[in-house]
């Protein structure tokens, strides 16, 4: 019997391509007209010629508009992005893993509202209900991830446990007595998660768990399946970023073929980092983003730095929305190696095919004379930590030839003990680049 396909707003998510094109027009118009109101835009605009919203007369006038980046935000700190009055005001939230000045996403009660939809849409494309139990283990507070997924979900009706990130064994006691069937997490939680419960005195077969949404963190489709294979639970894939007003933005529907980009609520390019031009749908390029729906805070061509490509086969859910793959990376997060670029997820997708390693590994540049040195930490299994040292010496010489031949460096490979190298309630820490700063 085929799989019933769930839809939030079926109109809309199927809408045809002059719709979302209607749709989007209508959107941005709006969206300029409230950015030429703020005190970071108004200039700016007029700079190309743009003075309100009737000056955007298609689509194609987007390209017009200059980019925003992530340090166009915190120059336009506190309230430079701010459309309307600050008494409107209900949330202020502020993007996570930054340092010195913040970048502040506010947000009126309709935007909180809105923000909370496209949450919900995203979570029946993935098959959730209200009659769902999710344990939200993300991070509540001035980062978006969990109060957004919260509200989301509370729309739909599913019940919501706001246990937040920590407390390990808090969690699988309230998975186990209240039946919790769904879970957000990061994927290197989940994994923590799945050791927790083998060292716990619960059994895993009397736990309701069917679903995890993960996100926060990138991750590889191995490390998907590893989750899967081990908790035996489906796991989707979210993407988000607190200047977008967190997860939610592209989402996997039951497929799980790529994440659908709610286009009603966004225009997306996709860019070549370099010339700052599109590339073809397909290829490659930095995700630049347009948000339609949001009053407060108006954000227009944001360089994202997420490193993706449109996919351009039409779902089998039958959904009009374009999808985007994976992402590859991020262009602040490559690293540059002795000229070489590498990308934290192209090292775990080695890891993650080796037998007898565990998911949490750490990535340490370092400067040796003139050269860079790349060491690769990689926790392993008890079962193999405890075994031969020849067999410690054959993983670790096969998981080295295995990363040269992706990323063309010899990285140094040192196996460690489980539960060594240390694990983050949050996102977790990937790369210590210990080099001098220029």
């Amino acid at each position: 019997m085929a799989r019933e396909i769930p839809f939030w707003d079926k109109k809309v998510e199927t809408a045809s391509r002059d719709e979302l094109n209607t749709i989007q027009l209508v959107g941005l118009k709006k969206q300029v007209e409230h950015a030429c109101q703020t005190v970071f835009y108004k200039d700016r605009l007029a700079k190309v010629g743009i003075h309100n919203g009737d000056d955007i007369k298609s689509l194609a006038d987007l390209k017009r508009i200059p980019f925003t980046t992530k340090n166009d935000l915190r120059s336009a700190y506190p309230f430079g992005l701010l459309y309307g009055s600050q008494d409107d005001l209900v949330r202020i939230h502020a993007s996570s893993g930054t340092t010195g000045t913040p970048t502040l996403i506010y947000q009126n009660r309709k935007d909180v509202d809105m923000s909370a939809d496209t949450m919900a849409r995203s979570l029946v494309a993935a098959g959730c209900t209200n009659k769902d139990i999710v344990q939200n283990m993300m991070t509540y507070g001035l980062f978006t991830g969990g109060m957004c997924f919260h509200y989301g979900a509370e729309k739909l009706g599913m019940t919501v446990i706001p246990t937040s990130s920590g407390n390990t064994l808090r969690q699988i006691k309230f998975m186990h007595d209240l039946g919790t069937s769904v879970v957000h997490a990061t994927p290197s939680y989940l994994l923590h998660l799945h050791q927790a419960i083998e060292d716990s005195e619960y059994n895993r077969k009397d736990f309701k768990w069917r679903m995890a949404v993960t996100g926060a963190e990138p991750h590889s489709e191995e490390l998907r399946q590893k989750i899967q294979n081990k908790l035996g639970i489906e796991v989707y894939n979210c993407y988000g970023m607190s200047e977008l007003n967190g997860p939610g933005v592209a989402f996997e529907c039951i497929f799980r073929d790529g994440l659908h980009v709610w286009e009603d609520r966004y225009i997306m390019e996709i860019i070549d980092p370099k010339t700052e031009e599109p590339v073809p749908d397909g290829e490659t390029g930095e995700l630049v983003m347009t948000i339609l729906h949001r009053d407060a805070m108006p954000l227009l061509r944001y360089r994202t730095r997420d490193l993706t490509h449109v996919i351009t086969e039409p779902c089998a859910c039958g959904r009009t929305h374009r999808r985007i793959a994976r992402f590859t990376g991020r262009t602040d997060d490559m690293l540059i190696i002795n000229g070489v670029n590498v990308f934290p997820s192209q090292i775990e997708e080695v890891i993650l095919k080796e037998k007898g390693v565990g998911a949490n590994y750490l990535i340490i540049v370092e400067k040796k004379g003139v050269l860079d040195k790349l060491t690769v930490q990689i926790e392993v299994t008890p079962s193999v930590f405890a075994d031969d040292a020849r067999v410690l010496a054959s993983l670790a010489k096969r998981i080295k030839n295995a990363m040269s031949a992706l990323i063309t460096i010899n990285p140094v490979i040192e196996l460690k003990e489980p539960g060594s190298i240390p694990l983050a309630t949050g996102k977790a820490i990937r790369v210590d680049d210990r080099r001098p700063k220029e």
